[in-house]
């Protein structure tokens, strides 16, 4: 269907109803400005709100290390606990805030679930034992829940299928720098001695203010579609929409239909699906929230614990651009997301194989492995199964259920995290480990079947196999159709 017209225009259908020969053209400048202006105005802003996310939901074990503990008084596994009841509510609600996502659009859902847990973090300073703490805590997991995968499903629908996965590590990538940032400022703040103010609390008024007002900015900066962003001219907003029919959707801008939500939980590789996003995430939690925790095994003070988690989350920042840039560019997902799951499994096992305190350098080298390879997951493993979805509403519903499996996966880590483990924490880290395998073994069945699909369907069709787009304009029966190519 699609067809060259000369060097800088592309003919495609107006939509898939309008098969009748209304062509639209498709001006190439038109189509790389609309890249462009998505580039510099939806995706930095949609990344510095995930920065204040990350930075809210992890500034808890910086917190720790000023004492956070000893201050409001918790006995035996509290801290633990504090960690693992989050997880819950922040799994349970990924499902249903999505579907608010799609139908409300992510103009209005992500401003007002970052303003939620903006406030939530703010009044965080004001806990005075556990019980207060615990009930702000699983507050904010409410309202962190959902904007992760909320973000997910409106990225793909801006960005065509091999454009997604590096868009996603660039937005996501700002967990990395927020880890950074938070063991910066935690640096500073904690070295501030008032007898009115703790560290921990001054951390939480900093960083809880700056979410509320980046919140409030974000609902009248966010578009709700293509059709609808402010910076985008008529002949962009035109091009925005035949790019993604020709690589990306059947319909674009549908309204939300309940019936289309869970068109392809009954499918096979469904259940793939749910196996590979419960198990990569437990590397991430692991690796997140208990970094400062791993780096003060080495034995050096609260500051400097702080400090020295700022390296190998940069590291891991480069890293993981670097592997999505790849997977995007070869638009390739299941080899690139189990090099990152090899990696990240090597700095594990290395940990719990060693004794950290006599091989210190060692022991910080894992930590640049675990940072270098338990984030790409997160990217492309989300970007992959949308890839693999030609319907919008069921894009949301399914991210929403499998980033919330992620978000409960971090069960496992809090839970075996415990104090009674430490130093070693050699459970947290073979439990990790046995996830990863199980993620590799799931990826690589799941991308070997659809590379081999796709091979069956080039050779049916008489076609030469690739990497190439698909037209998705016309395609009513999903990755039933014998058009479609599963993006692998």
């Amino acid at each position: 269907m699609e067809k060259e017209l000369d060097q800088n225009s592309t003919a495609f259908p107006a939509d898939h109803e309008a098969l009748s020969g209304d062509i639209h053209i498709i001006d190439a400048a038109s189509e790389r400005a609309y890249v462009r202006k998505m580039d510099c105005y939806l995706l930095p802003f949609l990344s510095l709100m995930y920065f204040f996310n990350s930075v809210d939901r992890s500034n808890l074990g910086n917190a720790k290390t000023d004492h956070i503990d000893v201050d409001l008084h918790f006995t035996g596994n509290q801290y633990s606990l504090l960690l693992l009841l989050f997880y819950i509510p922040n799994g349970l609600c990924d499902l249903p805030l999505n579907m608010l996502t799609k139908r409300f659009s992510g103009r209005v859902m992500l401003p007002t679930l970052m303003l939620g847990w903006g406030a939530m973090a703010l009044t965080q300073c004001a806990a005075k034992n556990f019980g207060g703490l615990l009930a702000l805590r699983l507050i904010l997991a409410v309202f962190e829940a959902g904007f992760f995968a909320g973000t997910v499903f409106y990225l793909s629908l801006f960005y065509a299928r091999g454009e997604l996965g590096f868009r996603i590590a660039i937005f996501f990538g700002s967990a990395l720098l927020a880890s950074a940032f938070s063991g910066l400022i935690s640096y500073g703040v904690f070295q501030v001695h008032s007898s009115h103010v703790q560290g921990w609390q001054l951390l939480f008024i900093i960083e809880g203010s700056l979410t509320c007002i980046v919140a409030i900015v974000g609902f009248f900066w966010l578009p709700g579609t293509p059709e609808s962003a402010w910076f985008l001219n008529d002949s962009e907003k035109l091009a925005a929409r035949m790019r993604m029919l020709r690589d990306g959707s059947s319909e674009v801008g549908t309204k939300f239909r309940l019936k289309d939500c869970f068109r392809t939980w009954g499918n096979w590789k469904f259940l793939l699906w749910c196996i590979i996003s419960f198990t990569y995430s437990v590397a991430f939690t692991t690796t997140a929230t208990f970094l400062p925790q791993i780096v003060a095994r080495l034995g050096f003070s609260a500051v400097k614990t702080n400090l020295w988690t700022v390296a190998p989350n940069s590291v891991g920042f480069v890293v993981l651009l670097c592997v999505t840039k790849s997977s995007d560019y070869f638009r390739e997902r299941s080899l690139h997301i189990v090099l990152a799951l090899c990696i990240s499994l090597t700095g594990l096992i290395i940990l719990a194989a060693i004794d950290v305190v006599d091989n210190k350098a060692v022991a910080y080298f894992a930590c640049f492995l675990l940072c270098s390879g338990a984030y790409i997951p997160s990217c492309l493993v989300h970007s992959w199964h949308n890839n693999n979805n030609v319907n919008e509403s069921s894009r949301a519903a399914t991210t929403g259920l499998l980033v919330g499996l992620g978000n409960l996966s971090g069960i496992l880590s809090t839970a075996t995290f415990r104090t009674e483990y430490a130093p070693a924490y050699r459970p947290t880290l073979i439990t990790t480990s046995a996830c990863n395998i199980t993620c590799i073994i799931c990826t690589l069945w799941l991308g070997v079947w659809m590379k081999i699909e796709n091979r069956r369907r080039y050779e049916i069709q008489g076609q030469q196999g690739g990497v190439q787009q698909v037209d998705t304009s016309d395609n009513v029966h999903g990755e039933d159709d014998p058009s479609w190519r599963y993006f692998t």
